[in-house]
């Protein structure tokens, strides 16, 4: 019996085909059919041949074309031909609607899929080929068709129509061919080029940073027009990479008007006190960097016959932003605050999150307190919270506290000599819920972070270790204490709120992680889905060569931690009740955490607008993106900078540890600069090497030398690439 043929974007009925040979009305027969297949799946009703005609805006010549087209369309059962003459989509349809990511090579892949009901579903995301790519573009709505299921389950597809378009600007570098302006565009996964309309400005330069308007374009192409609209000028500048960066990932970074009216209309001081708990004589301090510009958290310790009482206030913005003002709104399409060295795009702004929300010393500040009891073993055996008006009695540094109370430093020491016995209190509290935390399991992973330093001029100057000292500890357990506390409240009271959750990790990739564990040497403890397994795998790293890779590789098992209606815990605190109550200035989960816990407190929740279980589960997902979305750019800009600042080191030698191995190349982290590059296996000229993929290793063939994940190398940096923000070294000569 002859397998029925399935039907492939490349070949069209050849009923048709074998009268009309013409490539061009080929295209035209395929335009009109990519159409038709568009209205009729816009179309919420079956629509006779006039409708669909009519909706297309066809000429009466092309009837006769339309006619065949549907015959042939329904012989393949892609449509149906029902009930008074009219057509609806097939059960073999086979459209779908989704996200297209394109690569720089011209494929792409289509994600965050959606099927009609009863439609085919499918385990990964389809591909589509640079040639059924149509108009399509990166960052579009599209309208695919499957033609093809892969033995690995990968779909194939191609592009039907552009839903909506993702965006009709980009950022790109200005190029003069003799008398035309091309604009390569900065993100390579356009693989296209730009060439200007209209008048250039006389100051652009050739390799200037520019930012253009596409001209839509109904042929497939790889060159289209555009139009100037923003000169950012040298790409060498940390502001022209911040602007290239918010273009990539299409980052809000300017207010609505309407919200900075509504934030010029704010008073420029505090005034207001009715209602609060009044808690100015409390010994409040904050501690944070040096470079820090906003202070939403402050923190007391005293000491009492039972324990310890800890006061941890936060900045109220939520007196600030009301639901459903600008100011809200604008807050909540951002999600958070994205951190740049030296920048930041601020989710709020600057009046409200350097001014009145900041707990600047020695001014009466709006806040929202969390007065927790706790008895000398660390357990809590009381808490309340209460809308107040504080005062921050001194603005410390991580720097000084360590100073104070790690080093005993006499100078500094004398120097705040009145804030030594609270300083005392809180040290010997977050010694205490430090204990009580690992003791039941949360997970401490030590993965350095890169301390990014700027010159006068923005330009990057230095790459350090980012210092992590107790003081940082101390106020992560208070704020760890806060947040757990107030998710509990929520959870004995069955109050709508966001929680902060992390779910168990992947059994796959732990087994996958222990086969690998195996390969460095480590004999690890039998297995257990519990977090208190993972923190004995990474005590046994600990300050060993290996600690690095081991600590990456252990937290890629993870889930990443998101918000949700749903308490599930948080595997990797070992809680059972977490959410973020702690900067509502930053992120906007904690602004709504504020709002919940008020109208809680406050009993009124069935006066106040408040948020619902059904409201949250669209809300949690979506601030969860932005999140996501915020420490991608974080991360690209940091990459960035990274590779301009060892453009003028080629030739130097660094130490450097192995992260990862493939079979074209050797994968290394720098271990002072946090610098990351790869070294491609036809460096490595001393010998022929053998990927072994089954103990991520690389071995030579004559020589019998391995180099695997976790070992310590030599490399010398061979050289950087601006434009894919990649950096390549060699091994080190001997």
């Amino acid at each position: 019996m002859r397998k029925k043929r399935k039907h492939s974007p490349r070949k069209v009925s050849e009923k048709r085909h074998a009268a009309r040979p013409d490539r061009k009305e080929a295209r035209q027969e395929k335009s009109l059919e990519r159409d038709v297949l568009t209205c009729l799946y816009r179309s919420e009703h079956a629509a006779s041949q006039a409708d669909i005609a009519a909706e297309l805006k066809l000429d009466r010549g092309v009837h006769k074309e339309l006619t065949m087209l549907l015959a042939d369309l329904v012989a393949q059962k892609i449509l149906q031909h029902g009930t008074k003459d009219r057509y609806s989509l097939g059960k073999q349809n086979n459209l779908a609607t989704g996200f297209l990511e394109q690569h720089p090579r011209g494929f792409g892949f289509v994600t965050r899929l959606s099927v009609r009901d009863g439609g085919p579903t499918y385990n990964r995301d389809p591909s589509v080929e640079a040639t059924h790519m149509g108009t399509a573009r990166h960052g579009d709505t599209v309208l695919i068709r499957v033609y093809k299921v892969r033995q690995d389950g990968r779909p194939e597809a191609e592009v039907i129509s552009v839903l909506e378009r993702g965006s009709d600007r980009l950022a790109g570098f200005v190029s003069f061919e003799h008398n035309k302006v091309r604009i390569t565009p900065e993100d390579p996964r356009f693989p296209f080029s730009v060439f200007l309309d209209g008048k250039i400005p006389e100051d652009v330069k050739e390799g200037d940073a520019v930012i253009v308007q596409l001209a839509d374009f109904a042929e497939e192409t790889a060159n289209i027009r555009g139009k100037l609209i923003e000169v950012l000028g040298d790409p060498d500048s940390i502001d022209v990479q911040m602007r290239l960066v918010i273009e990539k990932f299409k980052l809000l970074h300017r207010f609505s008007d309407q919200a900075q009216e509504e934030a010029a209309q704010l008073p420029e001081e505090i005034t207001e006190t009715k209602g609060r708990e009044d808690l100015r004589e409390i010994l409040h301090v904050t501690i944070d960097g040096e470079t820090a510009k906003d202070f939403d958290d402050a923190v007391a310790v005293v000491k009492t016959k039972k324990g310890f009482r800890l006061y941890v206030s936060i900045a109220d913005v939520s007196h600030f932003v009301r639901p459903g003002s600008a100011l809200d709104k604008d807050a909540y399409e951002r999600g958070t605050s994205i951190y740049f060295p030296g920048r930041v795009i601020p989710m709020l702004p600057e009046k409200i999150s350097n001014n009145l929300c900041s707990l600047i010393p020695d001014q009466d500040r709006l806040a929202f307190t969390a007065i927790l009891d706790f008895d000398r073993q660390g357990n809590t055996i009381g808490k309340r919270f209460v809308k107040s008006i504080i005062r921050s009695h001194q603005r410390f540094t991580y720097t000084t506290v360590r100073q104070i109370l790690i080093d005993n430093n006499k100078e500094v020491r004398r120097e705040h000599k009145a804030f030594l016995t609270p300083l005392k209190w809180a040290e010997e509290l977050a010694i205490i819920l430090q204990k009580v935390r690992k003791d039941r399991g949360a997970i401490g992973f030590t993965l350095p972070e890169p301390e990014i330093g700027l010159d006068e001029n923005g330009r990057i100057k230095s790459i350090g270790r980012a210092e992590r000292n107790f003081a940082h500890q101390l106020i992560e357990q208070f704020m760890l204490s806060a947040n757990e506390a107030v998710a509990e409240t929520f959870t004995e009271n069955s109050v709508n709120a966001l929680y902060r959750i992390h779910e168990r990790p992947d059994p796959i990739k732990v087994q996958e992680f222990t086969g690998f564990a195996q390969t460095l040497g480590l004999h690890l403890p039998k297995h257990r889905q519990d977090p208190d397994w993972f923190g004995q795998v990474l005590d046994m790293v600990k300050n060993s060569p290996k600690e690095y890779v081991v600590n990456n590789l252990l937290l890629r098992t993870m889930q990443q931690a998101r918000y949700d209606a749903r308490n599930v815990g948080h595997f990797g605190l070992a809680a059972t009740d977490y959410t973020h109550f702690t900067s509502p200035i930053r992120r906007y989960p904690d602004l709504l955490v504020h709002r919940a816990l008020y109208a809680f407190i406050s009993k009124s929740a069935k006066k106040k607008k408040n948020q619902s279980a059904e409201d949250l589960k669209e809300i949690g997902p979506f601030l969860s993106t932005r999140e996501r979305l915020a420490v991608s750019a974080e991360r690209e800009m940091n990459d960035r900078l990274k590779v301009r600042y060892m453009q003028d080191k080629i030739g130097e030698s660094f130490d450097a540890v192995i992260s990862g191995v493939s079979g074209f190349a050797l994968f290394v982290e720098l271990l002072e600069l946090f610098v990351s590059g790869a070294v491609v296996i036809g460096e490595l000229s001393d010998d022929y090497y053998n990927y072994d993929q089954k103990h991520h290793r690389l071995v030579g063939e004559r020589s019998a030398k391995v180099y695997r994940i976790g070992d310590l190398v030599r490399v010398t940096l061979l050289d950087v690439d601006l434009r894919k923000n990649r950096i390549n070294f060699t091994l080190a000569k001997e």
